[in-house]
C-alpha cells in the first residue's frame, strides 16, 4: 500500500494489515434514531471532535489543512491532555473515517488504527454507528485494553447522542405511522 510522504515530524507510519492474527481489536456499535446523513454531517469533519465528544476541549488541524483532508493532523485537548491524530482515510460513500495516533497514545498500545463508520438503516430511516480499533499490545492485556477502548467508544457515542439532543436513544424506536391506534 502506498503512503503519501511529507507528514509532520513525530508522526510515524503505521499502516498494517487490519485484523492481523496477533492484533487486538476493540469494537462498539449502536443505533441512532437520526438518519445516517445527519450523524455523518457532525462527525465527518475531523476537527469537529469538541462538538460531539464530551470532555474534548479545543481542537485544531495543523498546517492549515481542512478537517476533511486525508493526512490532516488533529491536535485536540481531551481532559487536559494534548492528543495528536492523523486522518488516514475519509469516505463519504461509506461514511467512514480512519485515523491513527501521532503522539503517545492514551493507552500502552502500538500500531493503533481506528475507524468510525455510519451506515444507513432503511427500517425507520435510522443509523447504525460502529467504532473499532486494531492495535498491538502485550498479549496478556488484549482483553483489558480492548474493553477500555470499547467503553470509551460507547461513552463518546453517547455524548454524540446527547449533543444531537436525542437523550439516551436506547428506548424502542417506532414509526408512529405504523403503530395501531389505541382503542
Amino acid at each position: 500500500m502506498a503512503r503519501a510522504a511529507g507528514f509532520a515530524p513525530g508522526c510515524r507510519s503505521s499502516i498494517f494489515m487490519l485484523g492481523a492474527p496477533n492484533m487486538a481489536r476493540a469494537y462498539y456499535s449502536t443505533m441512532f434514531r437520526e438518519p445516517a446523513p445527519e450523524i455523518w454531517k457532525i462527525i465527518r469533519d475531523f476537527n469537529n471532535y469538541p462538538v460531539w465528544v464530551n470532555g474534548a476541549g479545543e481542537s485544531r488541524i495543523e498546517d492549515g489543512k481542512s478537517g476533511d483532508a486525508v493526512g490532516a493532523i488533529r491536535q485536540v485537548l481531551y481532559q487536559g491532555r494534548c492528543i495528536r491524530q492523523r486522518l488516514l482515510a475519509l469516505s463519504d460513500v461509506e461514511r467512514s473515517q480512519t485515523y491513527e495516533f501521532c503522539s503517545e497514545p492514551s493507552l500502552p498500545v502500538t500500531s493503533f488504527q481506528a475507524t468510525l463508520r455510519v451506515t444507513s438503516v432503511i427500517d425507520g430511516d435510522r443509523a447504525f454507528v460502529e467504532w473499532w480499533a486494531d492495535f498491538d499490545c502485550e498479549p496478556a492485556r488484549h482483553d483489558e485494553l480492548a474493553g477500555t477502548l470499547r467503553g470509551w467508544f460507547a461513552r463518546w457515542l453517547e455524548s454524540l447522542r446527547t449533543a444531537m439532543g436525542t437523550g439516551t436513544g436506547h428506548e424502542a424506536v417506532t414509526n408512529p405511522k405504523l403503530v395501531p391506534p389505541s382503542a
